[in-house]
C-alpha cells in the first residue's frame, strides 16, 4: 500500500468521524425536506413549459387545418374560373400545408405524451415528498425521545454513582443523628417537668387527705379545738387519746 493512499484513509477516518459526530439527525432530515419542497417551483415550471408547446401545437395545427380547407377551396374555385395557373399555385401551398400538418400533428402527439408524464412525474414527486416528510417528522420525534432517554440515563446515572451519592448518603445520616438528638432532649425535658408537676400533685393529694383526717377527729372529738387542720405535726400517735377539757 502506498503512502499517499495510507494517508488518504487516515485522513478519512479522522475527518468522517469528526462529521459524524457533528451531524444532528434532525437538522439534516429537516433541510433535506426543505430541498424536496424548495424543488417544487422548478419542477412546476418545467411542467409549464412542456404543456405551453403542446398548446402552442395544438394552436398551429387548428392554423393548418383551416389554411388547408381554405387553399382547398381556393383551388376549387380556381379551376372553376379555368385559372389553372392560380389553381397550381394553390396546389403547391396546398401541399406544403398537408405537410406542416401531418408533421405538426405529429410533434402535438408527442408533445401530448410528454405533457402527461411530465405531470404524472410531478404528482409523482409531490407523493414522495409528502411520504418522505412524514417519515421524516417521526424520525424527528423518535430523535427527540432518545435524547429525552439519554438525558434521563444520565440523570439517573449521576444519583447511582459518583461523589454525589456518597453525599446525599452522608447528608442523611447527619440529619437523622441531630433529629436523633433533639427527640432524646426533648424526651428528657418533658419527663422531669412531668415528674415535678407529679410530686406537686402527690404532696397536693397528700395534703388533702391530713386535712380531712384532722377534719374527721376534730368532729369526732378527738382534737382539741384549736388544733390546726394544716398541722401535721399536732395530731396524736396512733392509739393516743388526747385529754379532755
Amino acid at each position: 500500500m502506498g503512502l499517499w493512499t495510507r494517508i488518504k484513509r487516515s485522513m478519512r477516518a479522522l475527518f468522517g468521524g469528526v462529521i459524524e459526530r457533528t451531524e444532528d439527525p434532525e437538522l439534516i432530515l429537516q433541510q433535506t425536506i426543505r430541498d424536496m419542497r424548495d424543488r417544487i417551483p422548478d419542477l412546476n415550471n418545467s411542467v409549464a413549459q412542456v404543456m405551453a408547446t403542446e398548446k402552442l401545437l395544438a394552436k398551429n395545427k387548428e392554423r393548418l387545418e383551416t389554411q388547408v380547407v381554405d387553399l382547398d377551396s381556393k383551388i376549387k374555385a380556381s379551376v372553376k374560373m379555368n385559372r389553372d395557373d392560380i389553381a397550381t399555385a394553390y396546389i403547391g401551398q396546398l401541399q406544403q400545408a398537408q405537410l406542416d400538418l401531418q408533421r405538426t400533428g405529429h410533434q402535438l402527439e408527442h408533445a401530448s405524451l410528454a405533457s402527461k408524464q411530465a405531470l404524472k412525474a410531478r404528482d409523482n414527486y409531490m407523493l414522495q415528498m409528502q411520504r418522505r416528510s412524514a417519515e421524516a417528522m417521526q424520525l424527528i420525534n423518535q430523535s427527540k425521545q432518545a435524547k429525552l432517554q439519554e438525558q434521563l440515563a444520565q440523570t439517573m446515572a449521576s444519583f447511582q454513582i459518583g461523589d454525589d451519592a456518597g453525599t446525599f448518603d452522608e447528608m442523611r445520616d447527619k440529619i437523622d443523628r441531630r433529629a436523633a438528638a433533639a427527640e432524646a432532649r426533648m424526651q428528657l425535658g418533658t419527663a422531669s417537668v412531668d415528674n415535678q408537676m407529679q410530686e406537686i400533685e402527690k404532696e397536693a393529694m397528700d395534703m388533702q387527705l391530713q386535712d380531712k383526717l384532722v377534719a374527721y377527729k376534730r368532729e369526732m372529738g378527738l382534737l382539741p379545738a384549736g388544733t390546726e387542720a394544716s398541722s401535721p405535726q399536732a395530731l396524736p400517735a396512733q392509739g393516743e387519746t388526747t385529754p379532755q377539757s
